[in-house]
């Protein structure tokens, strides 16, 4: 899994560099991830309480080719946290969502693609994890976006396809009826620059 993750992230990467002088460019991009555990309005509303709980970051690159129809490769280092009943959940990714967006009207575009997702680690408060089901999973992202010359703003939801579970595990190794979804409903908020 690992190689077809780097196969794949040297697909995205090395298409977009090479595009990209004739095209819209390359970039940086970075923001905030707000991670739901269970239904969305649920946590959302449980997010008012303590708005800090189940928020991470991201920062990343991107390629974009194309202008009022584009596609938009990206590589992302991600870092999310999600809180279960009290304890902190924690994760590190790399994440390569391939976009296709349509600008709709003026600056604002759309768009939305599949999101592949390679966990690098995970932390769980005080208790052991057992082996997640895959390392390598897939998604969906979509959104809208607000584009400004080279700086753009946009706002996407990504779920995954299936649910990516791991076994809460005990000090004595033996597993707890808990499992963890590696894969959680996530609202993404990132501001990008074309360099």
């Amino acid at each position: 899994m690992k190689n077809l993750f780097l196969i794949l992230v040297v697909a995205i990467v090395v298409p977009s560099a090479a595009f990209a002088q004739t095209a819209s460019g390359i970039g940086i991009k970075g923001g905030l991830n707000y991670n739901a555990n269970g239904k969305y309005v649920e946590s959302a509303t449980q997010a008012s309480k303590n708005p800090d709980r189940n928020v991470g970051y991201h920062i990343g690159l991107f390629g974009k080719i194309g202008d009022k129809l584009y596609l938009r490769p990206e590589i992302i280092y991600t870092k999310t946290k999600s809180d279960y009943d009290n304890d902190s959940f924690e994760m590190q990714k790399l994440d390569a969502p391939i976009l296709v967006g349509l600008k709709i009207l003026g600056p604002v575009s759309v768009f939305a693609g599949p999101s592949f997702q390679y966990i690098l680690d995970t932390e769980y408060e005080g208790i052991t994890i057992g082996d997640i089901e895959d390392d390598f999973s897939v998604g969906l992202n979509f959104g809208v976006g607000v584009n400004f010359k080279k700086v753009g703003i946009d706002l996407r939801y990504e779920r995954g396809f299936s649910k990516n579970e791991a076994d809460i595990l005990q000090n004595n190794g033996l597993s707890v009826n808990d499992r963890l979804d590696t894969r959680p409903d996530q609202l993404i908020l990132s501001l990008a620059i074309i360099l």
